[in-house]
């Protein structure tokens, strides 16, 4: 007898999900798992199976071309022979070795702890066995057969035979030519495996041979020749030598394999896993499906928005159906009774089976086809009842066959089970008297309230819509109706009781008024009217309210669209200004440089001209050089200050949208590791573990990581020479050059200085000196300038320090 869990899956249509979803796997095995498709006894293993799927996704899109399991086989049934002692086939054998260099390829493919923890796991342990593999391949050809190299002796035999065949072929041949005019064909046949003549039958005597065949007409027959029939003795015993001697070689290779038995089965199993979790990352891809969020607390809230039915959404997709409407499902933890009303065919019993089927994914490791991201407790258990249970076979009514198994759910809710129960009810209490339907509904969906974690039960009772108002743990729904097209919307409204509109239906499909204003009459002084207006009532301030929310979403979004545009000319002119900005500097910077270069010339004609006195020379030598002082510090003066960006900048906050480096892709940000250094992102579906320097924000901003903590030391003062030591790569020799020529050299050395820079210029006159450190007062990344030590020179050579 079935289990009545089981009849819930057959109900929701569990195994033609498992159907569609085997389509999507890459090994045989792989499908056959996903056609069972097993549901996790453990909030833990579901969460494994997310992980699972979730991490295969994301490897199957960075990949060109997806994962492939191309060269996975079925190897189950080989490994079970060979560990039970028996010899393989070559082409098991073989297919088997191809497993092994797949199963290599996707571990190399697959193992990054840091980008996927849970898959890497699986990897991480796998034996690959590549001398197994090795030996395989040495020892079998395509095909599967025994090569050569397998063996010393086959390969001995084959040689024997390649040469008979060649020896009675050539016989054969000159039996051919020789007796040409006593066959019917010049080819050579083969009856029972001997190689034939075929033969005239009136000939047949001069061709002396074994008969072996005739033609059905009698006229001719087929006679192996008398001279190749030792050869062919001799062929057939080579031949058996070479079956034992490949048996042989496929036994030894046998045992190799069952001796690895055990490795083989896990690495089979590790391949099936992984080709089952790219079928639920495929399938949920194909879907539109996002990763779901399961609570440990069987007590939390459900939270699905906008979920399609699943088996709806493939025929929509696959077969070009109707357009699926999604239910949006909202419970609270307070909640345990939702009693949906409304119209047949409105779409209660498709809610009832949304439901059930998102609870069982979720737990099976699957994606939902909802909006955002759907959390709910792990159901440990889906309990249904669905449909007609009429069977004349068993002489059970309609009402009968609901309570039977009814009462098995009853019966299940009383045994012990990890995590929470979720029970689905079409028209619970119909199929009899309606008062005694209605009071066993009421009993059975207080009973329900206080053992399942969630009830969901469709019903035309009025009486369970009053339910809510005395027992705050139950909510009404209802499905939408459009009274003017007599057809449902398929929405779900929640908070408001539904309308079975059967009078309205009735009016509309022609019925004689008559008989309408005395249903009408009828249901007047049991106040059933009243309760319609209030529901009409609620359902016109409902619709109000949703305009109304519509039309302020809509304006918010005008409002962004206007913001945005305002900021993006803001920039846009922000941008032009500085551009405006950077034109003018260049063009000063660039007049600066032709005076600069004026001058160069001007000191280069005084050094070539002899004829000028050397009193007036040194003169507007001097002149010039301060003219070239002058337009340094005009450019200095007119460089934009370097842009200081404080090192505590920008840092991405939780709920923030940040950019993946290596995915190009847009995530919120979910949490920030200590330190900051790392953080947890969704893209998408996926939930990824990034570090800082792998993402950048909307804008191009780069995040700046948190200061280390830094440990102050005490330092030496100024006067004090430290560390820095006067060598070879600090020193500058300017004696001998002018003032503008030291200059030039000096500020050479200073834009690759990371210290102190020592400068020897000597004594004499001063002049040189006295140039230099008036031009030094003049750079903004010099310090100060001191005069040596004794021992490095003293007061001819001056210590340049930096800022």
């Amino acid at each position: 007898m079935r289990s009545v869990e089981q009849e819930a899956l057959e109900l929701l249509e569990w195994p033609r999900l498992s159907e569609q979803l085997s389509g999507f796997a890459s090994t045989e095995a792989g499908r056959r798992q996903c056609r069972e498709l097993p549901l996790p006894g453990s909030l833990e293993q579901s969460r494994a199976l997310l992980a699972e799927t979730t991490e295969m996704l994301a490897l199957d899109g960075l990949l060109e071309g997806g994962l492939s399991f191309q060269g996975v086989a079925d190897i189950t049934a080989v490994v079970a022979l060979c560990a039970k002692g028996g010899t393989a086939a070559g082409e098991a054998l073989l297919a088997l070795a191809t497993t092994l260099a797949a199963a290599r390829r996707l571990r190399r493919r697959i193992d990054d702890p840091a980008l996927r923890p849970v898959c890497s796991a699986l990897v991480a342990d796998l034996r690959t066995l590549p001398e197994l593999e090795q030996r395989l391949h040495f020892a079998l050809e395509e095909g599967g057969r025994v090569a050569d190299r397998a063996s010393a002796p086959l390969e001995g035999v084959r040689r024997q035979l390649k040469g008979l065949r060649a020896e009675r072929r050539e016989r054969l041949q000159e039996l051919l030519r020789r007796h040409a005019p006593l066959l019917q064909d010049t080819v050579i046949a083969e009856r029972n495996g001997r190689p034939v003549l075929a033969v005239k039958a009136g000939a047949a005597a001069q061709l002396p041979g074994l008969v072996h065949d005739s033609s059905a007409s009698g006229s001719t027959v087929f006679v192996e020749p008398q001279a190749v029939i030792s050869l062919g003795n001799r062929l057939r015993d080579l031949e058996g030598r070479e079956r034992d001697l490949e048996q042989a070689v496929l036994a030894e290779l046998s045992a190799l394999v069952g001796a690895e038995a055990e490795a083989l089965q896990q690495l089979h199993a590790v391949l099936v896993r992984l080709d089952g979790a790219l079928a639920r990352a495929r399938y949920g891809a194909w879907l539109g499906a996002v990763r779901p969020e399961l609570e440990a607390d069987p007590h939390a809230p459900f939270s699905l928005e906008d979920l399609r039915h699943p088996l709806l959404l493939w025929q929509q997709r696959r077969d070009q159906g109707h357009a699926v409407v999604p239910v949006s499902i909202a419970v609270g933890p307070e909640l345990r009774v939702v009693a949906i009303t409304g119209p047949n065919t409105g779409g209660k019993t498709v809610t009832l089976k949304s439901l059930g089927l998102a609870a069982l994914m979720a737990r099976a490791g699957l994606f939902l086809p909802c909006r955002g991201t759907p959390r709910l407790p792990w159901c440990g258990a889906v309990l249904a009842d669905i449909g007609d249970e009429q069977s004349l076979q068993q002489n059970l009514s309609t009402f009968s066959g609901h309570i039977r198994r009814i009462a098995r759910i009853l019966a299940a809710l009383a045994e012990p089970r990890q995590g929470g129960t979720l029970v689905l009810l079409d028209e619970v209490g119909a199929g009899t008297d309606p008062v005694e339907g209605s009071a066993l509904a009421t009993a059975l969906l207080r009973h329900l309230a206080d053992h399942a974690r969630l009830t969901i039960a469709t019903t035309h009772f009025g009486e369970l819509k009053a339910l809510k108002y005395a027992d705050p743990r139950f909510e009404n729904a209802s499905v939408a109706f459009d009274g003017e097209t007599l057809s449902p919307t398929y929405r779900l409204q929640w908070g408001i009781p539904g309308r079975s509109n059967a009078l309205a239906i009735a009016q509309r499909l022609g019925l004689d008024p008559g008989v309408l204003e005395q249903a009408q009459a009828q249901l007047e002084p049991r106040g059933e009217g009243e309760v319609n207006q209030v529901i009409v009532g609620l359902e016109s301030q409902r619709q109000r309210q949703q305009e109304a929310a519509e039309e302020a979403a809509a304006l918010l979004a005008r409002t962004e669209l206007l913001h945005e545009e305002l900021l993006s000319r803001w920039h846009q002119q922000k941008q032009q200004s500085a551009e405006l900005q950077e034109q003018r500097r260049r063009e000063l910077e660039r007049s600066i440089r032709q005076g600069q270069q004026e001058v160069r010339r001007i000191i280069r004609r005084l050094r070539q001209g002899g004829e000028r006195p050397s009193g007036s020379s040194s003169h507007l030598g001097e002149t010039a050089r301060q003219a070239g002082q002058r337009l340094k510090q005009l450019q200095q003066q007119h460089r934009p200050a370097p842009e200081r960006r404080e090192h505590g900048g920008w840092m991405p906050a939780v709920g923030e949208r940040v950019r993946v480096l290596s995915l190009g892709k847009a995530a919120e940000v979910l949490a920030l590791a200590e330190g900051g250094r790392e953080l947890t992102v969704r893209c998408g579906v996926m939930r990824l573990t990034v570090p800082l320097e792998g993402i950048e924000g909307l804008q191009g901003e780069k995040p700046v990581p948190p200061p280390p903590e830094v440990r102050i030391r005490a330092t030496r003062g100024l006067g004090s020479r430290g560390p820095d030591v006067r060598t070879d790569r600090n020193t500058v020799d300017v004696r001998g050059l002018r003032v503008h020529e030291a200059e030039a050299a000096v500020e050479e050395q200073l834009r690759t200085a990371t210290g102190p820079l020592w400068v020897i210029h000597g004594i004499g006159t001063g002049k040189l000196k006295r140039g230099l450190r008036q031009w030094l007062t003049t750079v903004p990344y010099v310090e100060r300038v001191a005069d040596a030590a004794q021992g490095d020179g003293g007061a001819g050579c001056s210590v340049i320090y930096l800022r």
